[in-house]
């Protein structure tokens, strides 16, 4: 059996730590929004948070904050990407339940092989299937367990999450400008747009921003949001990315939906029904079967 090579195990060990840690989103962000925080504040202290974090270890590391104009564009446009794709799955979670909100985004897989198809990419055939059997999967997740449809604006933010987070992810894998640029530095840049952006948010719409955030505990989990389901999982998912290539890395994103599905059971008492377990199966055994079966 041949052995992994060190950068596959890199990669493959990133990408898990990708899927699980945002996964957690709704761990951190769900108490918040139940206390009657504001998505742009919730999103802006974290960003905020995540960047300090960042920048602080970019300090101590010595490393250079440099970047040229070119490199500033192309990060600009993956921190708007990012930015949106928070925004997308928060809003998500106003209109279905968190666990379903954050398995839904598990559809980016799919859509890095459509992209991919545009940049003359072809998939094989395991790829159109898996693509065919997952919004299957989705289509059957999307119905209550007596037939009642699920919110749907809720699932085309899932969606909308999920494809600009697809989008992202291409961007990095693709762009040869940004390819000498550190994880560390493109999870800064890219976070820091974010913080800039909600920040504006806040201005313009006259949100109180600790509206909502009055204990401890809020703050704890702040930082939780700004620690795990961003500092790290945009990190280790820029590390995945680069060792083993966009879709292996988009894959192992397997452990997002199982993370939230598991905190919105256990934690917030969400109803876990057959058509959601169901949906999820056909979806993640579709995407591991395109990863299994094609060598790419």
């Amino acid at each position: 059996m041949k052995r992994l090579s060190k950068e596959a195990i890199i990669g493959y060990s990133s990408g898990i730590i990708t899927g699980i840690t945002y996964g957690l989103n709704p761990l951190f962000g769900m108490p918040l929004m139940n206390k009657g925080a504001a998505i742009e504040s919730i999103l802006f202290f974290r960003y905020a948070f995540a960047v300090i974090i960042l920048g602080a270890f970019l300090v101590l590391a010595k490393q250079s904050f440099k970047i040229t104009a070119k490199q500033a564009g192309i990060l600009l446009i993956l921190g708007l990407l990012y930015t949106s794709s928070s925004i997308f799955l928060f809003e998500a979670y106003n209109y279905i339940a968190s666990g379903l909100a954050t398995t839904l985004i598990f559809l980016y897989p799919v859509l890095v092989a459509i992209i991919m198809l545009f940049l003359r990419v072809v998939p094989s055939w395991p790829v159109w299937l898996a693509i065919a059997a997952t919004f299957g999967g989705v289509l059957i997740m999307t119905r209550g367990s007596g037939g009642e449809a699920i919110n749907p604006i809720g699932v085309a933010l899932s969606l909308g999450s999920a494809l600009v987070y697809a989008i992202f992810i291409v961007i990095i894998n693709r762009s040869k400008a940004i390819s000498d640029i550190s994880n560390s530095l493109l999870t800064f840049y890219a976070l820091a747009v974010g913080a800039f952006v909600f920040l504006g948010k806040i201005i313009l719409s006259g949100t109180v921003p600790t509206a909502g955030i009055t204990e401890g505990a809020d703050w704890l989990n702040l930082v939780g949001l700004a620690l795990l389901p961003t500092v790290i999982s945009t990190a280790s998912l820029a590390i995945a990315t680069r060792n083993i290539g966009a879709t292996k890395a988009s894959v192992l994103g397997v452990f997002e939906p199982i993370t939230a599905i598991l905190i919105g059971t256990l934690m917030f008492r969400e109803p876990l029904t057959l058509n959601i377990v169901l949906g999820i199966t056909i979806s993640i055994v579709a995407v591991t079967f395109m990863i299994a079966v094609t060598k790419r």
